[in-house]
Parts: structure tokens; C-alpha cells; sequence
């Protein structure tokens, strides 16, 4: 089947961001994470894509958590990974009951839903030898989350491409980072993926990511460039510019004066001497 011109330009985005970030190299072991989103149906779709046709052998296995969610059905996901032959796993563990049981009905059930699940995530491929761990985030997830540590906890961060665990077992990364999360949409259209919705998140109508993509795409109708600009500015920080006294040297600025005055005083004196 001849690709679709939506899907030649996700795997190009796919395939730089995995080599601008070293994310892929001969004989890794790459746990993919299908949640049954629109996301990871299609992060699973390049990386098979791309697994046929590049030169480093590296192999894929799909893990999918079942959270027990009221009406989660994965029968089509199950259909669609065996008509593949891709090799998988749907591990059941009730996190949903102690999402419901902890989070009050008015709260967002987001942080500790995910906590659970890289548990879970991590221990998994731990024990089963996996080396990578890929999850489907896409740019417009990279810059939500900018905006939102900045608004919200009062942090300059974001999702990394490619990041090393807090216990520094893990590696994870995101090769859909480049992607443009409308053209995914499209694609998951084109290819009729068998989505499998959230219940859990479905029911809470003003999470602040939703409000902070709104605020984005508001922006990006009178500045096409707004999306594009902030996954720049992720990978150029210009850390003298910023305020963070552990990353930049404010005592040190008046010695630093002081020398620049000083040489400035010798080229100025060098100057003199050729002219005359």
C-alpha cells in the first residue's frame, strides 16, 4: 500500500528527532508504550515502519496496561496488533479503583494516574530486559507541558526527547517529539486505528491542559509560527538571560567586568601603537 503524504511526513519528523537525539542504536531492546490513544497507535505504526527499513536492527515489543477502567474494551487493539505480528503484552492492574478511592471527584486524577503507571511501566521492562521505553508524545505535548510548569508550578521545564530515570535504569524516549499532533490526528483517521478511549480523564471537562492548548492555538491563529517557536526555544535556553542562581554565575559577573575593562584598555593601547 503506497504511503500517504501524512504519513511520509511523520516518519520524517519520526526519523530526525531519533537521530538528533540518539534515541535508537544497533541491538536496542524498545519497550512501546499503547495506551490505545491516537498517540501511541501511531508512534507503534512508525517505529514498525522504520524498523523495516533502517540499517541499525533494533527490536519492539508493545506493552499495554489494562487500569481496569470502566467500559476499556482492547479486543480491536488486540486484532490490530496480531493482523501485524508484532509481538505484545496487555498487563491488567487495577490503579483505576485507587485513582477513584484518592482523588476527590473535583480534582484532577492526572498526576497520580500517571505516577502509578510509570510504576508499573518501569518495572515491567526492567524485568523482561527491555533497554528503552518509547511513549507517544508529540510537539504539541512538549509545549503544553512548557507552559504549564511555568503557569502552574513556577518551573521552566518540559518532556525531554530522551531521558535517563531518577534511579538511572531507564531510558525513555519519545521519538514522536517533532510531530505535529494534527497531522497525528489525521494519520489515526487515515488508518482507522482501533482507539480506545479514556474514561478516567474523559470526565473531567477543565483540565488545565486543555486550557493551555486552547490559549496556544488561539495564538498560533494569529501567529502560525507560535507552536514551531516554542519547541525551538526548548532546545536553545540561554541560560544568562534567565534568573537561576545555580546555573549562572551572578557574584562572578563583577570580576568578569573587571577583565573585560582591562583587555578591552590592552587591544585599545595595540590599537594605538599600529595606527601611530
Amino acid at each position: 500500500m503506497k504511503a500517504s503524504a501524512t504519513e511520509k511526513k511523520l516518519l520524517h519528523y519520526t526519523g530526525k528527532a531519533i537521530a538528533d537525539y540518539s534515541m535508537i542504536r544497533h541491538g536496542d531492546r524498545i519497550m512501546i508504550c499503547l495506551s490505545g490513544g491516537k498517540d501511541s497507535f501511531t508512534l507503534v505504526r512508525m517505529l514498525t515502519l522504520l524498523q523495516q527499513r533502517a540499517r541499525q536492527k533494533f527490536e519492539i515489543f508493545v506493552f499495554t496496561l489494562d487500569q481496569a477502567q470502566p467500559g476499556w474494551d482492547d479486543s480491536g487493539l488486540r486484532d490490530w496488533l496480531g493482523s501485524r505480528k508484532i509481538p505484545y503484552e496487555i498487563l491488567r492492574e487495577d490503579t483505576y479503583s485507587i485513582v477513584k478511592e484518592k482523588i476527590p471527584e473535583n480534582e484532577t486524577y492526572c498526576a497520580l494516574c500517571s505516577r502509578l503507571r510509570r510504576g508499573i511501566i518501569y518495572r515491567y521492562a526492567e524485568e523482561h530486559g527491555f533497554n528503552k521505553i518509547a511513549l507517544g508524545h508529540h510537539r504539541d505535548d512538549l509545549i503544553r507541558t512548557l507552559l504549564m510548569s511555568i503557569f502552574y508550578n513556577g518551573e521552566v521545564r518540559s518532556m525531554p526527547p530522551k531521558l535517563l530515570s531518577d534511579n538511572k535504569r531507564h531510558i525513555v524516549i519519545r521519538p514522536l517529539a517533532y510531530c505535529q499532533e494534527t497531522d497525528i490526528m489525521k494519520y489515526a483517521a487515515e488508518q482507522q486505528f482501533p482507539i480506545i478511549p479514556c474514561s478516567l480523564c474523559g470526565t473531567q471537562q477543565n483540565l488545565v491542559r486543555q486550557k493551555v492548548a486552547l490559549l496556544i492555538a488561539e495564538l498560533a491563529r494569529e501567529n502560525p509560527k507560535v507552536p514551531s517557536n516554542m519547541l525551538h526555544a526548548l532546545g536553545h535556553v540561554k541560560l544568562s538571560q534567565l534568573m537561576d542562581r545555580k546555573r549562572w554565575d551572578f557574584k562572578g559577573l563583577e570580576a568578569q567586568q573587571v577583565r573585560g575593562i582591562e583587555k578591552t584598555e590592552e587591544e585599545q593601547a595595540v590599537f594605538a601603537q599600529e595606527l601611530f
